[in-house]
Formats: structure tokens, sequence, C-alpha cells
């Protein structure tokens, strides 16, 4: 009769069962077969991918792991890619991207979010009125035009509601290119500055993007808003990044939602600087550890105005760029 007790001779002669695992392999499968695309919208974890020239619906490949995916990255899709109703398919790579646009939730999260890959022209949209332009996250979105690596161009609307000329002012020293519209204005200009480009539209909701977008991209049926008359702020209307195609093969754009906030705590001084080759220079001769601010002594920015080899409104406007890094992002 068993006593629930074992001797020492039982626990010599046991054989713990074994668990059927495949062997591991570093062998890594190549994805050759995969069709190649680009994310255009993501979705609660379901991605829409442009496989030759039509929309597939997708899931990304556990081997993924927890790397995220993002509007414009350029991906392998292995299974079903006919994209008919009610067909999944797999992201199985992610190639490497040239750019990535990033910000924080707020100016003390580490966390960073890309919000769009492979990007090469950042065009920040402001009204000049209705709502009032907010150039402290103007200033923010340049910054992380310039920390990302891409071209950034001014695209200022409503021109019908109030002259651009204040504000042109103020940024004209950074030589940041820019263009002026208005409802039911020609958009040649803007249209000029797009082709042949992967350009992200970003700015507050009510200026008037969704409007442009839709100008620019026929039936791309983007929801306008309208800005509310007592706060002079504007209803979100667009809910996610979406990559979108211009006519003619002229290049692609991509609307974003419209942003209140936009954290920098992942841009550094010295890479911001870089975006300014001219002023870089003059900082060779800067003490260890100088941010190049208007409190740093012996700055080389300083010394180049005061021997007059500096722009003194450029170093105002770097200045100004390396200020709102720091000032609430809200």
């Amino acid at each position: 009769m068993p006593t629930g007790r074992y001797s020492d001779q039982d626990v010599e002669h046991y054989d713990r069962p074994r668990r059927r695992t495949r062997p591991r392999t570093k062998e890594r499968p190549t994805y050759d077969d995969a069709a190649d695309g680009v994310v255009v919208t993501v979705d609660r974890g379901r991605f829409t991918v442009l496989v030759a020239g039509h929309l597939v619906y997708a899931m990304k490949a556990r081997p993924l792991g927890r790397r995220g995916v993002v509007v414009g990255d350029r991906v392998k899709v292995e299974g079903d890619v006919t994209g008919d109703e009610g067909t999944l398919a797999r992201i199985v790579e992610v190639h490497e991207r040239t750019t990535t646009l990033r910000r924080t939730a707020d100016d003390d999260d580490p966390v960073e979010r890309v919000i769009v890959a492979n990007a090469d022209q950042l065009v920040v949209v402001v009204a000049i009125a209705d709502p009032e332009p907010q150039p402290r996250l103007l200033d923010r979105a340049l910054v992380a035009a310039f920390d990302a690596g891409l071209a950034p161009l001014l695209c200022l609307t409503k021109s019908d509601l109030a002259s651009p000329e204040p504000l042109l002012a103020t940024y004209r020293s950074l030589g940041v290119p820019w263009v002026v519209t208005h409802r039911g204005g020609d958009l040649a200009e803007l249209r000029e500055s797009l082709a042949d480009r992967t350009s992200v539209l970003l700015g507050s909701s009510g200026v008037g993007k969704s409007t442009l977008v839709n100008a620019l991209v026929p039936h791309a049926d983007r929801e306008v808003g309208v800005v509310n008359a007592v706060t002079g702020r504007g209803r979100h209307t667009s809910t996610s990044a979406y990559l979108l195609a211009l006519p003619d093969d002229q290049g692609w754009i991509i609307d974003t939602p419209g942003i209140r906030s936009f954290g920098l705590a992942h841009v550094q001084p010295e890479h911001l600087i870089e975006a300014f080759p001219d002023l870089d220079e003059m900082t060779e001769e800067c003490p260890r550890g100088c941010t190049h601010g208007t409190d740093e002594p012996e700055c080389g920015l300083d010394e180049a105005v005061a021997r007059g080899e500096a722009d003194p409104e450029r170093v105002a406007s770097f200045r100004r760029l390396l200020a709102a890094r720091s000032e609430p992002a809200y």
C-alpha cells in the first residue's frame, strides 16, 4: 500500500518527463518570396499596407516581437495579399528606416513615440487666424523636424482673414521656406513644394489641414472640423496618421491627427545646432558642456555676433528654438 513517501532509491531512478520542443536553430527565414509594401495606416494593432497598387490588411508576425510598426514603414508581407474582404496577411519584416519623426508625451517622459517613418519633409500647417497661431507649438514642430533630419516647410492657411507678414517676420532668419494659402485658392506653389517627396502634414486642429488634404488628393474624404468660438480650438477630425498618394505620382503626403502638445525630451542641444551648419561652425571654441543658450558664458555664438560674423536675428531665432525644448509642452 503506497505510503506517499519515497526512498532515495526511488528518487535516483526517477526519470523526469521531457517536454517535446523543436530543436533551436540560429537560422532565420529570409522571406525572399514575401511581397514588398508600405504601411498606409495603423488601427488598434491592425495595419493597412499598400502592396502592388492595392490595399492589404495585415497583422504583425510574432517574430517581430514588440518592435513598433508605423505609417510610412517599408515592410515585407507574407500570406494572403489579395486584399479581398476577410483576408489577413502578416508583416514579417520591417526595412531599416531612413528617417523617424518622433515626439514624447511631455518633456519629462523618457518614452519616445515614433509618429511616422521614412518621410523627408515636415509641413507645419499654421492658420494665420481662426484659430490664432501658436508660435511655441510651431517652434517645437520645427525642432522635431531638424532633429529628425526632415526638411521643414511652413504652410500658412486662411490668408484671407489676416496678413501672414507678422508671422513670417519671426521665421525668415531661420531660412525656413513657406507657402501661403486660403480656402479655394490656387495650390500650385504648395503642390510644387510637395512634388517627388514624402511629406508629413502636422498642425493643430482647426488650422485647415484636412481641407488642404481633400484639395490635394481628390476623394481623400478626410473629415473637416470647425473651430470652437469660445475656446478658439479646433475639434480633432483625423484620428490616425494616413498615407496618401498625390495625383499623377507626384509624391506622397501623410495626414496626421491634430496636435495640442509636442514633447521634446528626446532632443539634445548638440543635435539641434547641427541643423544650422553656419552656426555650428561658430561653436567649435565653446567651453565643454556649452548648450549655446542665452545664459552661457563665453559661448561662441555671442563672440561671433560681437565680431559681426553672425546674424543676430538668426542666432536669436536659433536660441528661441533651443528654449522651446525646456518650455512647457502644452
